[in-house]
């Protein structure tokens, strides 16, 4: 325990380097993976973050470092900024986002959640402990029989996802007309890039930061910028980043910043963000939609998109999913004012 506070302590430290010290930083981690692995390695691409990173490894590192991207799950307007790069491999996902949806369901929430619902709504006796914990929160004998906030959902989703439960736990909560999962990354993103990384033997750049929250954070703080394990070996030179510190280099950089984004403006308290999308993903992704204000990533891809959108929304079932989570999606939103429109027929 003492140790991972040591960690976690060190690396808060490190946040709070002045920017210039962080590009030092993070240009000495990317050199020492890159002579540690022979120069066999890749960066892995997706939108803003990781075209700053490609960049960034290019100037400081090797300029024939090679860009790997799944470039068709990402908005047109990143999709053009990669056509516009060089030595860029673009891979082709598994499975479609169409399969993706109708074999293992919808991604919403967190993956975190996403994985708990999955597995309330696919009981089986072999994970029937990790089901009572995500109900009660109680672990069972791996856990030491302790009670784990971290393992139960929180109430307002039990509420819509664990009517399975409902005979066991004498509770009334609701079965949801959908199938959820957190498994599209990995068929459409983690296994073409895994699947490439083994048969080229290289090993790969990714442009995460602890600042973005969740499993990265914590696994970043666990693990650090570089990490060499037994199955995985990484190395995020952004580590420790804010997203002022990324969209500062970005601009030092000359980054070209895809539509989707808008531009880099400063904010009245020094910080920098983007005026559109702050992060993006794949076009069906609705992992954090519940937290978006609006115009939120729906309304965004409606403005830029409507043929793609109608088809997400009403199609493929996305707006009957957004409703039962209580994310409005049916109106547009024209600056701060509410308009309904006519549905596209």
């Amino acid at each position: 325990m003492e140790e991972k506070e040591n960690k976690s302590q060190r690396f808060m430290e490190l946040q709070k380097l002045p920017y210039e010290t962080k590009i030092v930083y993070a240009a000495s981690k990317a050199c020492e993976f890159y002579d540690k692995l022979n120069g066999k390695v890749f960066c892995s691409v997706g939108g803003l973050d990781s075209i700053t990173l490609l960049l960034f490894l290019r100037k400081y590192v090797d300029p024939e470092i090679p860009g790997v991207s799944v470039s068709s799950l990402e908005d047109k307007s990143i999709q053009r900024v990669h056509r516009e790069m060089d030595n860029l491999v673009i891979l082709r996902p598994y499975k479609s986002k169409v399969q993706v949806l109708r074999e293992h369901g919808y991604p919403i929430i967190s993956k975190d959640i996403a994985g708990k619902i999955q597995l309330i709504q696919n009981p089986t006796e072999k994970n029937s402990t990790v089901r009572h914990a995500i109900m009660t929160g109680q672990t069972g004998e791996q856990g030491g029989y302790k009670k784990s906030p971290y393992m139960e959902m929180p109430q307002k989703w039990k509420e819509l996802f664990c009517g399975h439960e409902n005979e066991k736990y004498g509770t009334d909560y609701r079965i949801a007309p959908f199938k959820v999962s957190p498994d599209c990354c990995y068929h459409m993103k983690e296994k073409p890039c895994d699947d490439y990384a083994r048969d080229s033997g290289r090993y790969v750049y990714m442009g995460l930061m602890a600042s973005e929250g969740g499993r990265r954070e914590k696994a970043l703080i666990a693990h650090g910028c570089n990490y060499y394990g037994k199955t995985v070996i990484r190395s995020c030179p952004f580590a420790i980043f804010t997203r002022t510190d990324l969209l500062q280099l970005a601009l030092d950089l000359e980054v070209p910043v895809p539509k989707i984004y808008g531009r880099i403006e400063k904010q009245p308290d020094g910080t920098l963000e983007t005026t559109r999308a702050k992060r993006t993903g794949c076009t069906m992704c609705g992992f954090g939609i519940h937290l978006e204000k609006r115009p939120h990533r729906f309304d965004r891809l409606r403005q830029d998109n409507p043929k793609s959108w109608h088809f997400w929304m009403y199609r493929m079932g996305w707006g009957e999913v957004l409703d039962y989570i209580g994310v409005p999606w049916e109106s547009k939103y024209v600056g701060y004012k509410q308009v309904a429109l006519p549905l596209i027929v």
